[in-house]
């Protein structure tokens, strides 16, 4: 852990903190990265952290060997604005060390499959990916369930986070994983993606119709209020991998083989 990731963690915690509402699952710690950030190359790119990474299937907090990261019991606080450098330092161990213990795998091992082609995994002795997301919160609902309201204040409120750990890391390239977090990397980073329809992608329906596969690549320069001080190649695709029906292994491999070929110089 850097002073930098430290400081950057302090600001993730300090907005945190004077946030407010029933949309946050205000007892779950911020959750600022998943893996070892400081090694990897590659990120994959979601909108918020899943309520799952901190309840069971029955809403109950996880505990013991089941807990995945930090929350306020956990740690024996009260209220996040009792948090002191050890508290913190706990959660960003947590986030380091996140696929050693108990990754939610039903989501994280479909998109380690999109990064094997890349050379990249989260897992392992020498990880070099690691996954960020545009909101550091997870929220009570899911985020397809929020008001347009809620989606709104989260992301100007987190917006910033993602640039501050990707400025401060090695990371080469970003995978945006579904259709709704390319629209919100658009509106965050003001990137403006190249699109493209792969007919390889399309995933059938019922009739005529199917849900075509779209491409999105180009470049990002900052994120939220945050100047990279590089460029950083980004990729994307409209499937969300985990949700979307009809996803088959073989859209899934050709996914993996266009991000690895995009990732080329």
């Amino acid at each position: 852990m850097t002073p930098i990731a430290y400081a950057s963690a302090a600001t993730v915690l300090d907005c945190m903190i004077g946030m407010s509402g029933s949309d946050l699952l205000a007892w779950a710690c911020p959750v600022p990265y998943f893996g070892r950030l400081g090694r990897a190359t590659a990120a994959t790119v979601g909108i918020n952290p899943s309520p799952r990474e901190f309840v069971d299937g029955d809403g109950r907090e996880l505990d013991g060997a089941e807990r995945r990261l930090p929350t306020l019991r956990s740690l024996g606080l009260r209220d996040w604005s009792e948090a002191d450098s050890g508290h913190l330092r706990a959660i960003l161990a947590s986030c380091d060390g996140y696929f050693d213990q108990r990754p939610y795998d039903r989501w994280f091992r479909v998109l380690d499959a999109i990064l094997a082609p890349l050379g990249a995994t989260y897992y392992g002795g020498s990880p070099s990916a690691c996954h960020v997301d545009l909101v550091p919160y997870a929220t009570a609902e899911k985020w397809g369930v929020l008001s347009p309201n809620q989606r709104r204040r989260l992301l100007s409120a987190g917006r910033s986070a993602a640039g501050m750990f990707v400025r401060d890391s090695a990371i080469e390239i970003l995978v945006l994983n579904g259709q709704s977090v390319v629209r919100e990397f658009e509106t965050v980073s003001g990137a403006r993606l190249r699109s493209e329809v792969v007919p390889d992608w399309s995933l059938p329906r019922t009739g005529p119709r199917h849900v075509p596969g779209v491409a999105y690549w180009g470049y990002a320069h900052r994120i939220g209020d945050i100047d990279l001080g590089r460029r950083v190649r980004v990729v994307g695709y409209n499937h969300n991998l985990q949700s979307s029906y009809g996803v088959t292994a073989g859209v899934q491999r050709s996914i993996g083989d266009w991000v690895a070929a995009e990732a080329r110089p």
